[in-house]
């Protein structure tokens, strides 16, 4: 594991945050909103680059953040149909509240606080990729509706990366940029979605010293190849 002092080793949480797949659940609710729910609201989804999605190996799926619609779309472009996998939901602590937080947390999703640095969040966010899982963070954090531009992207999807690949050298750590449009920009009923999936960016291209300086690097190239691909899917899409 990296040292650095500006950005020291995650500790152990005192919280243990966890996240788990109830296969019951998912059973009913995959088939339901992608063959029901999904065709039913939008007129049609279009989707470009699935080629790029790893059906094994430890990825995370860094997609835009423009509705409440979009887990859904990664679901739909990305889930267990596409690649044979299930994926695990990194999402606001707000979102994990009463039965809805009850039926999330069943469905592979699991708590960041993004008021505060989430050590629990960002220590499981590791484990997962050193189980080889796909991970899906929305590095702009919030929703951006109806924006061509791709907000601020934050530091704890490149940290969560790095940190798993140094401490499993070899685990080949894969972040796979998603643009999701809307046309309208912001979606309502009988719109169109479209999403696109970009090439993947190779973590252990950036697993070098000091940790700080590589994780800024690692966030600003995703930053740059994420607006490339949302201003062309944006663009296409209006």
């Amino acid at each position: 594991m990296i040292k650095n002092p500006s950005k020291p080793a995650l500790s152990k949480p005192k919280q243990n945050i966890t996240s788990r797949i109830s296969p019951f659940l998912m059973g009913l609710a995959y088939p339901l909103f992608r063959y029901l729910v999904l065709p039913f609201y939008f007129s049609r989804i279009e989707i470009s680059g699935q080629e790029h999605l790893l059906k094994e190996g430890a990825v995370i799926l860094a997609p835009t953040h423009r509705s409440r619609w979009d887990p859904l779309l990664v679901s739909y472009g990305a889930g267990r149909l596409v690649t044979g996998r299930d994926l695990r939901f990194m999402v606001t602590i707000d979102e994990m509240q009463g039965l809805q937080g009850w039926f999330l947390e069943r469905l592979g999703c699991f708590p960041v606080n993004t008021r505060k640095r989430d050590v629990g969040s960002l220590r499981h966010g590791i484990e997962l990729l050193e189980q080889q899982r796909m991970l899906v963070i929305f590095p702009e954090g919030n929703i951006i509706e109806g924006s061509e531009k791709v907000e601020s992207i934050r530091s704890g999807l490149a940290y969560i990366g790095l940190q798993a690949e140094e401490a499993q050298p070899g685990l080949d750590v894969r972040v796979v940029p998603i643009s999701i449009c809307y046309d309208p920009p912001v979606p309502q009923w009988r719109s169109k979605a479209s999403i696109v999936i970009g090439e993947p960016l190779a973590v252990e291209n950036y697993c070098c010293k000091p940790l700080k300086n590589y994780a800024k690097k690692l966030r600003d190239d995703l930053q740059e190849r994420l607006q490339e691909l949302h201003s062309q899917n944006f663009n296409r899409s209006s």
